[in-house]
């Protein structure tokens, strides 16, 4: 009901899925089944992360998956979809990929998936009806799919750690 619900509201739409190796990285027929039912304008497809072991969790970090794991999945997720999404945005870092409908968020072949909240305010502020197209927002080109910063504001400082793992030989 929750998924039906969806198909009716006026503003952005998601679904988030958390993938878990081992248990649903094989379900993408399953998945794009889904996208049917609420019609999404975007999915987020996040690997799952790994907070240790406890009595109620069987997970280790075998489940995890990798970002190229997380991108495989939405890469075929997308090709399932037969064009109606496409693997819009990513962030390397979260181990996060977005899939976007092409027809609303792709335009003259740049995505929008980012929000202009300002003009968003403007228009609850006015009471009068709006859509998720009246306040969407150009994506930067180092957040888009396949951008060499994978997601990483270049503006933004980044500490990059040196990991030196012994050999286990």
């Amino acid at each position: 009901d929750s998924l039906k619900a969806l198909r009716d509201k006026q503003q952005r739409t998601v679904y988030r899925l958390t993938l878990v190796k081992g248990w649903n990285t094989e379900d993408i027929e399953a998945y794009s089944k889904l996208f049917s039912i609420g019609n999404p304008d975007f999915v987020e497809i996040k690997g799952v992360t790994y907070c240790g072991s406890s009595a109620t969790s069987k997970l280790t970090m075998e489940n995890v998956p990798w970002h190229a794991d997380v991108k495989a999945f939405s890469e075929a997720l997308a090709l399932r979809s037969e064009g109606e999404y496409e693997v819009a945005c990513e962030h390397v870092h979260s181990c996060c990929v977005l899939l976007a409908k092409t027809e609303r968020f792709k335009v003259n072949g740049q995505w929008f998936t980012w929000i202009d909240y300002e003009k968003f305010h403007d228009l609850v502020a006015s009471g009068r009806p709006f859509s998720s197209k009246d306040y969407m927002a150009a994506s930067p080109h180092w957040a888009v799919y396949g951008a060499e910063e994978g997601g990483f504001d270049p503006d933004q400082s980044r500490y990059r750690k040196e990991r030196h793992h012994k050999s286990s030989r």
